[in-house]
């Protein structure tokens, strides 16, 4: 039987993980882990409240670092399959079964929800819409074609989790950790998704950073791609 790791990033999210925790509980066999990012409110002890274990970082870090602090946890306890979802509720939590399903089936290392694959829920604002058509043509420009490169919804298995455990962006991590992992030779594959506005609190790529956040990443894929693999 396989064991299951659902890590949920938060900075400054008190006034939705405990909803988050409650509602991924019934779809998750596994265990939960809060990553709280420097949090300044009470966001950790909310999450262990409300039954999740809580790694928490000294400071805020960046999502990035969040993120890679999760799969880290996930590695070293020896989890087979590790799902990640925000902690801003945006995320329905009746679609972690499919990631895992698609994972477990073995054609996949990584697979990602696109909420523009069924075009169903919420869509951005326009603005990131634009920058995620950006990046999505850039990626497949270096060689990995997803719908919904900014998704935050994912499942990975260990060959992925040994890859992005040990190496993974900084900030604003999706794009970048995509095309990484492929490059490393990990198969990666989208699913249909649902996706909703936050319940609380403002995503850290507001309006005024969208396009120094799609600038950074477009020159961040095209310096990687100039690497050696």
């Amino acid at each position: 039987m396989s064991r299951n790791l659902l890590i949920i990033p938060a900075y400054n999210e008190g006034a939705s993980i405990q909803g988050v925790i409650y509602a991924v509980r019934p779809f998750i066999d596994g265990d939960i882990v809060v990553i709280d990012d420097g949090s300044e409110d009470e966001t950790a002890d909310l999450a262990r409240a409300a039954g999740a274990a809580v790694i928490r970082h000294p400071c805020n870090l960046g999502i990035g670092a969040a993120v890679q602090t999760g799969f880290l946890y996930g590695l070293n306890r020896g989890y087979d399959y590790v799902v990640r979802q925000d902690g801003d509720g945006q995320h329905d939590p009746k679609q972690i079964p499919r990631l895992l399903e698609v994972l477990q089936q073995g054609d996949a290392d990584i697979v990602v929800g696109s909420r523009f694959l069924a075009r169903e829920g919420y869509q951005s604002t326009w603005v990131r819409r634009v920058g995620i058509v950006v990046l999505g043509i850039v990626s497949r420009l270096v060689g990995t074609h997803v719908t919904d490169p900014t998704s935050g919804y994912w499942a990975v298995n260990r060959r992925a989790l040994t890859v992005l455990a040990r190496s993974h962006p900084d900030d604003y991590p999706e794009t970048e950790a995509l095309v990484l992992a492929s490059r490393a030779g990990c198969r990666v594959r989208e699913v249909p998704v649902i996706m909703y506005a936050r319940i609380a609190g403002q995503s850290s790529i507001g309006s005024i950073y969208s396009g120094f956040y799609m600038l950074k990443v477009v020159l961040a894929l095209l310096i990687g791609r100039l690497r050696p693999r």
